[in-house]
């Protein structure tokens, strides 16, 4: 069973007197089914060079994160590029998924990293890890110079022969796609013209080598994933304004897989879940630049199907990287291979645009619920990142080893922690709308308006707002009022509360004429509440507001084999079996506050009582070294005879 609070809609704002407040924006009007949309009106994510974080988890997560990234020396990066090109090259190669018999090699080295170099850059002024992004870019440049046919990988091209042949290959698109997303973050974040260069001649590339391929084949090799490949070209031929790069971009399309969503069916059992989620990102990029509502409806309606009848309670979704379950039959599926982590940066990617076309609180909600519970915790103390994220009671985290491994989740968790600071303020018009609850400040230089957050959120239940402005302005500023919050939540201005509030899942829109020196003060009162397992109405998760508490079980195993992963496995050798779920004697539908004591809202310590021993629960972000379960065995309390 689901609760049904995963599947809320918009609620309308309600009027106060002294302040005009309006309802949450309206998504962009539809227009026939067979005219296409051009959403000028969709909500925009402020530019990251307009928004620096504060002091706060956050900034010294994204600092252990660059501190690490620091660390990979580019000969090193670049090296596989350069044999593949007939460069001479004498830096000791990378391993795991990096290794130069491996066959993605280049995905990190020449596109994640660029990727978060160039966020890095434009999120907090890294000049570091721009100036090394800079030489990777004059590296592969001068490789794809080499090569001569605008072809550039870290591998030759006969992996892409292998492709078209039938043969077994693992996923060159995938690394390609990887490659090219890089070279036009570099170009979009920092401005690097030679990286628009090279990424439109691997976009050149792409388009040749499917001429003479039948379409019956090119959908036989699609089958093999191929990363956002459609989501690359749709962007390409958004900078440059060719439409040959969104031909090349159809190109990747399947029928197969898109159809039954554009018809609303669910038949995602036994697929790869991170093969696909990519697709429909390139999905809803084809919509924004084409207008086309049916890309819209199926990003619209994958999104919500997954988030409602394939997630776990910590905003993630896969068992073993697939989706083996029927829709809301997750009961036996709490394994230490749930929840690949890249699973978790791309649906969010795709809440983000989805929110943007809707302005729907609801995806706001989702996203939170993932960045407090599968992002922050992924990564360790030197900057290591997670592969899977187990949901078996008694197991650990679990991360790549510095040099050794290089999995996907390397680069998507190195992407992520570079760029917390890009969903925190949306615009529309003059509007700002404040999604995220992170301290922060936004610097909208073009309006003369800075918005600084002040907050130590999720310890504090709240946040405020302080305006600093060179003039007055009428604008209005949205405000997230979290599904999760209760009926007390409240806002004040200059110290004076309003008079009215808007429900639970929706924005508070907050419209007057603001001054200098102007302070918003939201109180958002949390709760406990619990979630079953879909599928299992006697396994449930627990969560106070936003985050999910996990109890701890213990002290995680301390021979480093099992905690850091030294090669490209992505799961420690001779696991043991998983504990079995906590028990807790309450009712699969009792009240959260029956079987859970509060002991610090301020510090976020919970306890549960369970069969004469006595369980910490923390949040599951502050996990580190313990063993733990985020979901417990309910069990109606035995009667007294």
């Amino acid at each position: 069973m689901i609760d049904s609070s995963r599947r809320g809609f918009l609620k309308t704002s309600a009027g106060a007197a002294g302040l005009c407040l309006i309802g949450p924006s309206a998504a962009v009007q539809a227009l026939t089914a067979n005219e296409p949309e051009h959403p000028a009106g969709r909500l925009e994510a402020f530019p990251l060079a307009s928004v620096r974080l504060g002091p706060g988890i956050f900034r010294e997560q994204e600092e252990i994160n660059a501190r690490y990234l620091d660390s990979l020396a580019v000969d090193r990066l670049l090296h596989s590029f350069r044999v593949t090109a007939g460069i001479s090259s004498s830096a000791t190669p990378f391993k795991g998924w990096e290794d130069p018999t491996c066959e993605v090699r280049g995905h990190f080295a020449g596109g994640h990293f660029l990727s978060v170099a160039a966020l890095a850059s434009a999120g907090s002024g890294n000049t570091v890890l721009k100036s090394r992004g800079d030489e990777v870019v004059a590296g592969l440049a001068a490789c794809q110079k080499k090569i001569g046919n605008r072809y550039l990988s870290a591998f030759p091209p006969e992996l892409f022969e292998h492709l078209a042949q039938g043969k077994p290959v693992w996923a060159p698109f995938y690394t390609y796609h990887k490659i090219m997303a890089g070279l036009l973050d570099m170009y979009l974040h920092t401005g690097n013209s030679d990286a628009l260069q090279v990424a439109e001649g691997m976009g050149q590339w792409t388009q040749e080598y499917f001429e003479g391929i039948s379409a019956e084949q090119r959908q036989r090799m699609l089958r093999t994933e191929y990363g956002g490949m459609n989501e690359v070209l749709v962007n390409l031929a958004a900078v440059t304004k060719n439409e040959r790069y969104l031909e090349a971009a159809h190109l990747f399309e399947q029928p197969g897989f898109l159809d039954p969503l554009a018809e609303r069916r669910d038949e995602l059992r036994g697929l790869h879940a991170n093969t696909h989620v990519p697709k429909i990102i390139g999905v809803a990029r084809m919509y924004e630049v084409t207008g086309d509502r049916r890309y819209r409806d199926i990003a619209e309606y994958f999104l919500a199907e997954v988030l409602t009848a394939r997630n776990y309670v910590i905003g993630n979704t896969s068992e073993d990287e697939h989706w083996k379950s029927a829709a809301e039959h997750l009961e036996g599926t709490l394994v230490w291979t749930n929840a690949e982590c890249c699973v978790a940066y791309n649906l969010m990617k795709l809440e983000r645009h989805v929110f943007s076309w809707t302005g729907d609180a609801r995806w706001m909600d989702e996203y939170e619920r993932a960045l407090f519970n599968c992002r922050l915790g992924t990564q360790n103390a030197q900057g290591l990142k997670q592969y899977f994220f187990p949901l078996a009671a008694g197991y650990w985290r679990a991360y790549n080893s510095p040099e050794e491994s290089f999995w996907c989740c390397t680069g998507t968790g190195a992407e992520e922690f570079a760029k917390f600071a890009d969903t925190i303020y949306f615009r529309r018009g003059s509007d700002i709308y404040v999604n995220q609850f992170i301290s922060s400040t936004l610097d909208w230089k073009d309006e003369g308006l800075v918005v600084e957050q002040v907050t130590q959120f999720p310890h504090e239940q709240g946040t405020t707002l302080k305006i600093k402005s060179a003039r007055p302005a009428l604008r209005t500023i949205h405000v997230r009022v979290p599904r999760w919050t209760t009926e007390h939540a409240q806002v004040t201005i200059n110290g004076r509360p309003i008079e009215a509030m808007a429900d639970p899942g929706s924005y508070l829109a907050l419209r007057k004429t603001w001054q200098d020196g102007d302070t918003i003060t939201v109180s958002l009162p949390m709760e406990l509440r619990q979630e079953r397992l879909a599928g299992d109405g006697s396994v449930a998760a627990a969560l106070y507001g936003p985050l999910v508490l996990a109890a701890d079980l213990g002290a995680a195993p301390t021979d480093e084999a099992y905690r850091v992963i030294h090669s490209g496995d992505t799961v420690p050798k001779k696991l043991p079996a998983a504990s079995p779920l906590p028990k807790v004697a309450a009712a699969p539908d009792a009240s959260t506050k029956q079987w859970i004591e509060v002991e610090s809202p301020g510090e976020l310590r919970f306890a549960v009582a369970s069969e004469g021993a006595k369980y910490e629960l923390m949040p599951m972000y502050q996990i580190a070294d313990q063993r733990y379960s985020a979901y417990w065995q309910m069990q109606s309390p035995k009667k007294q005879s």
